[in-house]
Parts: structure tokens; sequence; C-alpha cells
């Protein structure tokens, strides 16, 4: 129970294998490489070997190996070769999504002298996705007597690849009332505005059919069409209002799911059922429905599954009204999440040694480890401690590594087996921990 309350998490023990060495520093020494997306599985990336001045017999003889964490292994090592190759093909839309650069960043041991090299690999995008519409059909109501340059938001275009391979431009089918405008948004995508260009007369043309095609800048260049329905309204119709145009709400991430977020509201000068307003999400996005409902009489938001920060932080949702005519008007609702510390720190044992000599020097390696934390802030950092008492130290090494090294000699006479607890604890309010036991065998 005392435990619990500490909210302290004991791991199992940890039995170590690995030759003493010292950790050399790598932080100068970044290997870099760049290759594009979807090659086949084993497709060379670098020869690594070469890049650690070593042979390619010595990737084996010297126990030569990638520690990652997180996501699966993408690289592999090629003894034979001296070679990095693809573990499987490589997706960067999967990967880095609209990130770009998109970079994978890995260590490389070798594991008979500690010696640890950062890696980085750049996927380079190609041109293998097209732009498409969330859907290839809308239906667009407009007054007649609006004015021209009067402007008409359409649906969002996604396209998942990046730079000159991503959404480029748009182009309207040949008409003689509209024309097609580009509306772009900071860590937004491109989405076309109609725009009117000549008064519309409702007698004369009460349905206008439009074609609209986006464009990327690959070569080849990719298209994808959608069909735009104009119905023209009786002037004497009103379109609803939101109370306003942008909704913003910070929430904690721990936040029960059916809990309320916020309402929006929009408001309609017509009598009856015609200002009648239902409230739908713009975007169809799959991620965004399944974490948050709305509700379409009411306009209240409430979440429909756990929130998670360390998934998203932030989430920017179009929302629509629409009354009995068909008159629409759109709002934007952003909804910021806050970290809780709600998330252990993690040992993660890179190397070490279960048993060392009495002759050991100062300053030895005994062990290498990792620490991570999945929470931002004061909540994600993280320091670690062993007992003062114990002839042993912990240093700090590259990135969230630590080596455990011998501050003085040893004596098997005195001591012959130490149980090395190492404790890593966050600094958020209340602080997590986690204690990670290292048994270690002094030799004659």
């Amino acid at each position: 129970m005392a435990a619990l309350q500490k909210r302290r998490h004991r791991s199992g023990m940890v039995v170590l294998f690995i030759l003493l060495g010292t950790l050399w520093e790598a932080r100068a020494r970044q290997i870099r490489y760049s290759i594009p997306e979807e090659l086949d599985k084993g497709s060379f990336v670098g020869n690594i070997a070469h890049d650690l001045g070593l042979e390619p017999q010595e990737l084996a003889e010297r126990g030569v190996r990638i520690v990652s964490r997180g996501r699966s292994q993408l690289f592999a090592l090629n003894p034979p070769s001296g070679s990095l190759v693809t573990a499987g093909r490589i997706d960067r839309e999967e990967l880095c999504a609209q990130t770009a650069p998109c970079l994978v960043s890995f260590n490389i041991l070798i594991e008979d002298k500690l010696n640890l090299y950062p890696i980085e690999v750049e996927i380079v995008d190609i041109n293998d996705n097209t732009p498409r519409f969330f859907r290839e059909e809308l239906e667009v109501k407009i007054l007649e007597n609006a004015v021209p340059s009067s402007r008409f938001p359409l649906m969002e275009v996604y396209d998942l690849d990046v730079g000159m391979n991503s959404l480029q431009g748009f182009r309207l089918s040949e008409n003689s009332h509209f024309s097609v405008d580009v509306r772009s948004e900071a860590n937004r995508p491109k989405y076309p505005e109609l725009v009117l260009e000549h008064a519309l007369d409702r007698e004369g043309e009460a349905i206008h059919h439009l074609v609209l095609t986006a464009v990327d800048g690959g070569d080849p260049v990719r298209s994808g069409t959608a069909r735009i329905l104009v119905i023209v309204l009786d002037a004497n119709d009103n379109a609803p209002v939101f109370t306003q145009p942008v909704y913003r709400v910070s929430v904690p991430e721990n936040l029960p799911v059916g809990t309320p977020v916020l309402s929006v509201n929009a408001t309609d000068q017509d009598e009856g059922v015609h200002a009648e307003v239902t409230y739908s999400f713009l975007r169809g996005t799959e991620k965004i429905s399944k974490i948050f409902c709305l509700n379409v009489s009411t306009g209240e938001i409430a979440t429909s599954a756990n929130l998670d920060y360390e998934d998203s932080s932030f989430y920017e949702l179009d929302v629509e009204a629409r009354d009995r005519p068909g008159l629409v008007d759109r709002a934007k609702v952003l909804i910021t999440i806050l970290d809780v510390n709600d998330n252990v720190p993690e040992v993660v044992v890179t190397s070490g040694s279960r048993s060392v000599a009495e002759s050991t020097p100062p300053g030895t390696v005994i062990a290498l480890f990792q620490v991570y934390d999945r929470d931002s802030g004061l909540n994600g950092l993280v320091t670690c401690s062993i007992s003062r008492s114990l002839p042993f130290e912990l240093e700090k090494s590259v990135d969230n590594y630590y080596q455990l090294v011998t501050n003085t000699v040893l004596d098997r006479e005195q001591i012959s087996l130490y149980n090395i607890t190492i404790t890593a604890t966050d600094k958020g309010i209340p602080p997590l921990s986690t204690e990670t036991l290292i048994y270690l065998n002094v030799a004659d």
C-alpha cells in the first residue's frame, strides 16, 4: 500500500549481458543518410561499416547492433556487406504525415566498447498519392440576391504527399457565374472557395452544375475531381449565423468519456421550421469523429473516447450549422489538450555486465541504460539516482542515456554481490518514479 501511495512502480530484476568498456560521446559524429520512401525490403541505405570505420566482418565480431524504441524497427544491418538496409517498405505518410523533412533517428551500439553512434535517415517523399475530396459531390445553396464577390467555402481536399507533390491548386469547369479561389491557413490543408462573379437569376437558372478539379505538383501530375451542385434559393430566406467564428477551449487529458467540452450556437432570423438549425462536423475525418461527438440539435461537443496528450495535444474541428432551407454557416472549434502526469518513467537497459573483477579500475562502465517518459514539460523531465553508499555512480551520456560506472576499487572479500537499484523520477506533481534492480557479482 505504501508503494502505491508513493505512486512508484517496481520492475522485475534485470540481468545484464555485455563486456566492460567506456562510453564514447558521439554527439559530433552523427551519421546521416537519405532514401526515397517505398523501397523494397533489403534496399541499400548506406555503408554503415565504412562510416563507423570498421570492416564488414567486424559488425558481427564486435556486436554491432541497432538500438531504438517506440516504433517497429525500420532498418537492419547486413553484416556480410557491411550495409544498413531497409527492414521493410517505409511509407513516409504513415511515418510522418505532413511533417517535412521526415527524419528517423536511432542509435547504433558497438557492444565491445559500449560506443554509441547516432544515426539519422531522411525519408524523401515520392508522388504516390492523389488529391482527394472528402466528398465526391457537394450541394451549395446560395440566395439569389447574393452580391458578386461573395465567397462560399467548399469541401476540404487532402493530399498525403508533401512539398511539390502535395496539392497545388484548383480548376473549375467553364461557366458564366462562378470562379474558384484557394484559401490557405497555417498548419491547415488548402481548401477551395466558390466565388460569385455575376449576379444570379433564380427564374432564369435555378441549378448550376460544376466540376471542381484539384491538382498536385508532382511529375506526372495527379488530380482528383468533385461535382458541385449550386442551388439558387429565394431571396427571402436567411442563413444561420454562429455567435462567434472561432470557439476555443482547453481540457485535461484525463477528462472522462462523455464529458461536455463546449457548445456552439447559431441563430437564424427566419420563423418556424425555417429557423431550425442542425449542427455537424464539416470534415469527416475518422479520427475526430472517434474522439468527439456533436449533438446535432444542441451543438454540444463531448468526448466519445479517452483523450491522450501524448497522441495529440491539439484538435481543430470545423462545424457547420444548417437551416431547413439548406443555408449554412461555418465555425472553427480549437481544442487544446493539457498534459497530466499519467506516465511512469521507463528504464531500458541497453547493455551491461552481470559480473565484474575486483581489480576493475574506477571509472569502468558497468551498464548503459536509457530513460523515457511519454509526458511533456516537467512531467516528462526525469532524473536518475542510486544509493550513495554504493561504490558506483551515474553519469549522463548521449541524449537520454546514462552509464553506471565504478567510482572506487571493489573488494570481493568485503562484498561479493551488489544489488543496485536505479530510481528514475519525473518532475511532475505528484512525481512518478520507477525502480530497476541490477545484480552485479564481484569476481576474484
